[in-house]
């Protein structure tokens, strides 16, 4: 599966094609999206005195407390007059293998219920960047976008993973394994990780571009579950065993083994400080079902696919949860995503000024909690003071 790399790529490429709102934020000013559940319902009866927020540990004065629903301000307590921006910029990241229905069906479900006019969308697929923009839904009719969207999806996923599913045909049918199959395996192996290599300056990037963004950003990636082939217990030891003597084919082969180990290719700690401090949701839609292969050599005395999706999962899982986002599993992809995009629509947005502001270039980190009531709270876990 390529990576999400390929994404931001695409999208720095295209970003002089569209208009960016710059806008100003106030170093003494902070603002803090905050969601408030009992289990899965957002609670909306909070008022500012029930909430406290924290800089490093130290108790801040909150100004005002906003309460929002969808892009309508229900609620506002505090001193300033200041109103915010509720557009909301949404981002749809296809980090997938397959085209499955669920994925239509989460395209249905956004159109039909959650984008409303005032709102941004990108949608980011293994080819291409879609932007559309703010008067889209004035210009063609709602079915039309939908459905030319899905069939944009169904094709760049389709040719977008066709390397990649290329590949993990070519590894499944290597076996059994010899010492020249063993040497082609391991370049196979670095032909997928060339693939799926996510690059920091990327990352950073892409925050940027989103940061200079005003109003509500939520990143919704969808990523499916990654399974190589690789060889059975049984068949790896008799493997071992046949092949004492030949130290260069052992040698070989562990070098290829070492490629399933893999390491985050990125600084996890200061990409989720950037995100955080650009104020983006990222919600990690995670699909368990694995790609389909149309494999008809199957070999289960020797191969058996193992999921290779540990590094990726758990680095964008705690990325999610630095910005304030929600991960969902599941193989219903549609289901995951209306649990996500439903649970972000509701919020308090909180203001605080913080005591001893310095412009240091530091990270400070925001804890927010609601005095009373056994809640689960999530927000952005800080901003950098610069």
């Amino acid at each position: 599966m390529k990576k999400t790399v390929r994404f931001f790529i695409i999208l720095f490429i295209m970003i002089p094609l569209f208009t960016q709102e710059q806008h100003q934020v106030s170093v003494i000013n902070i603002e803090v999206p905050v969601r408030v559940f009992k289990g899965s319902r957002f609670i909306d009866h909070l008022k500012i005195s029930d909430f406290e927020v924290y800089e490093d540990g130290q108790l801040q004065k909150i100004e005002t407390v906003f309460l929002i629903k969808k892009t309508d301000i229900k609620k506002q307590e505090g001193q300033t007059k200041y109103r915010p921006e509720v557009s909301r910029n949404f981002v749809l990241v296809f980090e997938v293998a397959d085209y499955l229905p669920k994925i239509g069906d989460s395209i249905e479900y956004f159109f039909n219920e959650i984008f409303l006019p005032g709102d941004n969308l990108t949608v980011m697929t293994p080819l291409k960047t879609y932007h559309f923009k703010k008067q889209a839904l004035n210009i063609l009719p709602k079915q039309k976008i939908i459905n030319q969207l899905k069939g944009k999806l169904r094709s760049d996923i389709t040719l977008g993973n066709s390397e990649y599913k290329s590949l993990l045909m070519e590894l499944h049918e290597l076996m059994p394994p010899d010492e020249e199959s063993i040497r082609y395996f391991h370049q196979l192996l670095k032909r997928l990780e060339t693939l799926r290599t996510t690059k920091e300056e990327n990352l950073m990037s892409f925050a940027d571009f989103l940061k200079a963004k005003s109003g509500p950003k939520h990143v919704f990636l969808f990523y499916q579950k990654e399974v190589l082939p690789q060889l059975n217990p049984n068949a790896l030891a008799q493997f071992i065993s046949m092949n004492q003597d030949n130290q260069a084919m052992l040698i070989e082969y562990y070098d290829a083994v070492e490629f399933y180990k893999r390491d985050i290719s990125f600084d996890l700690d200061r990409v989720k400080k950037v995100f955080s401090d650009s104020s983006i949701s990222i919600h990690f839609l995670f699909i368990t079902k694995p790609t389909s292969l149309n494999i008809t050599r199957m070999q289960h005395d020797v191969l058996s696919w193992a999921d290779h999706s540990e590094d990726i999962y758990g680095a964008f899982k705690e990325m999610a949860q630095a910005t304030g986002g929600i991960t969902e599993n599941s193989a219903n992809a549609s289901s995951s995503f209306q649990k996500a995009v439903s649970a972000s629509e509701n919020y308090y947005l909180i203001y605080y000024k913080p005591k001893d502001y310095k412009p240091d270039g530091t990270f400070r980190r925001i804890q927010v909690k609601v005095k009373t009531g056994r809640f689960h709270v999530t927000h952005r876990s800080g901003y950098i003071a610069d």
